[in-house]
């Protein structure tokens, strides 16, 4: 069940108001789930019931995806807006400090939260910000594409492909290493969700500057790569280990950029091991 709320964000034209969609389910520990670019929240949906089963889990729609609209003029989709949006939203929904879960985009913002002090841990898995030049034009040329494929498909196809496992392979084995195992209607979904996302364009560009620096000490930090994400490559991780030497390393065996799909129960378990 979704819900939305609002909460003012200064910018340089006076304050602007920001709408975020999100779910919120369980008991526990508060858990804030962040999803990736061009997705939407429901790509947590294989674990969420596993999460909350012992956390107050809440998945939010980043702006400009899922259901959450693109920020308003004068704010735009770079991490000095998002990251304090984020910090809106928590204090909006009265939750202190929660811990964090990111995959991708959403695992570089999870790590950004820890940065600023917003979180009490952080669970990235395959965060961006962690690769070479070459493979961040790699990553963002197959995003661009696989947006360009979004945007060209006739629902009526999305809806066909969909209903095969060949087809749901043509159309997510990009990010998901078992895509058979995505449900029919979730690839629907999501592929849509990618057309139509307002906020893609300009996270992409903001995006192409963005290197992850900085330690987290006295934060508890999980980086958790699939073994098989072909979108930002394994490598990465060891980069992410050296910047953040305290961090536990998790690798996930068969797991491709989006693993929650892939190995529900291993990474609802690295996500509830690292927010204890």
């Amino acid at each position: 069940m979704s819900a939305t709320v609002s909460f003012s964000l200064p910018s340089a034209h006076g304050p602007r108001t920001v709408t975020l969609s999100y779910a919120r389910v369980g008991t526990g520990e508060p858990l804030l789930l962040l999803h990736g670019i061009g997705h939407h929240r429901q790509a947590w949906d294989p674990i969420i019931h596993l999460l909350a089963a012992e956390r107050e889990v809440i998945a939010v729609d980043l702006p400009g995806f899922g259901e959450s609209p693109a920020l308003p003029d004068g704010l735009t989709h770079d991490l000095a807006t998002v990251v304090p949006a984020l910090g809106a939203l928590c204090e909006a929904l009265e939750i202190e400090r929660p811990h964090v879960a990111g995959n991708s985009l959403g695992g570089l913002l999870a790590l950004e939260l820890g940065r600023e002090k917003l979180v009490r841990s952080v669970t990235a898995l395959s965060p961006a910000g962690f690769w070479s030049p070459v493979e961040r034009r790699y990553a963002f040329g197959v995003l661009i594409a696989m947006r360009q494929a979004a945007r060209r498909l006739p629902l009526p196809v999305i809806e066909r492909l969909s209903r095969t496992a060949a087809g749901r392979t043509v159309l997510t084995s990009t990010i998901y290493a078992r895509p058979g195992r995505r449900s029919p209607e979730a690839v629907v979904a999501e592929t849509l969700a990618l057309a139509h996302a307002e906020g893609f364009t300009e996270t992409l560009r903001a995006g192409s500057a963005v290197q992850f620096t900085d330690d987290l000490p006295g934060l508890p930090v999980t980086v958790a790569w699939g073994t098989r994400d072909r979108l930002l490559v394994r490598r990465q991780g060891i980069r992410a280990k050296h910047i953040i030497p305290r961090a536990r390393l998790v690798r996930l065996p068969g797991c491709g950029h989006v693993p929650m799909n892939d190995d529900p129960a291993l990474v609802a378990r690295v996500i509830l091991d690292g927010s204890r």
